[in-house]
């Protein structure tokens, strides 16, 4: 494990509270850390090798780089930091559980105890086996209020009366699934599923949506009916509206 102080951050009040951060890919963790320096938090980041950005290493006052399934590692590192709560922010690549994890034996444990490794069951898991020894898992959106949608439209036009049935369609279709634990997004034109969201995520099951659909596509991305607020929640960035972009989807 590959602990340090960030280069280039600020100099931690000594009696400042420690919040931990378990950080995914994207943007989403810069953002958090950022956020709860100016709440007066420092920030203890497990950062995970090959998904989150070299990049938080200024935006935090400690991290700790590991390997995907050293969940040993990551409590030992918040127990060394003090930390007594944290957040799970940012995305994994699901196709890296197929060949990029290395679980050690805190995390073969679990894996044994969770009869069906699904997204929510293995995020349950983690979050009970860091509750045990003390660390408190908050709601991933903890002082980020103001990067929350709040309902309406967010655009110059509305949907049109076809695109609204599509959204209405999707929106059902989307809880379908989600249920399942399969994703989080679906595709949709003219009330027809063209894609679901599965292992590849939502981005590139856009692409592939938006091509099969031809263009004018509506992509419908939604809380899942059993989804646990404190990881994982449906996010759209940058990323997402660029593969809508490519794809010729017309709605979000």
């Amino acid at each position: 494990m590959n602990a340090r102080r960030s280069e280039g951050a600020r100099v931690p009040d000594p009696q400042a509270e420690w919040i931990g951060l378990i950080a995914g890919n994207g943007r989403f963790p810069l953002l958090f850390a950022e956020n709860a320096r100016r709440l007066g938090y420092r920030v203890s980041a497990v950062a995970l090798s090959g998904e989150a950005d070299p990049a938080l290493e200024r935006a935090v006052d400690r991290i700790h780089w590991v390997v995907l399934g050293q969940l040993g590692k990551l409590i030992k590192a918040f127990k060394q930091d003090g930390v007594r709560q944290a957040v799970m922010v940012g995305g994994v690549k699901k196709t890296h559980l197929f060949s990029d994890i290395k679980p050690d034996l805190r995390s073969l444990a679990l894996l044994r105890r969770v009869t069906i490794p699904k997204d929510d069951a293995l995020l349950r898991a983690i979050a009970a086996e860091l509750e045990d020894e003390g660390i408190r898992i908050r709601e991933s959106t903890f002082g980020l209020d103001g990067l929350l949608v709040e309902d309406g439209t967010l655009t110059r036009r509305g949907p049109t009366r076809k695109e609204r049935r599509d959204i209405e369609f999707g929106w059902e279709m989307a809880e379908a699934v989600g249920r399942l634990d399969i994703g989080q997004c679906v595709v949709v034109k003219d009330c027809v599923v063209v894609a679901v969201e599965a292992v590849e995520g939502s981005d590139d099951a856009i692409r592939r949506g938006g091509k099969l659909a031809r263009g004018g596509a509506v992509v419908v991305k939604r809380f899942k009916p059993q989804q646990d607020r404190r990881f994982d929640l449906p996010a759209v960035g940058p990323g997402t509206i660029q593969a809508m972009i490519e794809s010729g989807a017309a709605v979000l």
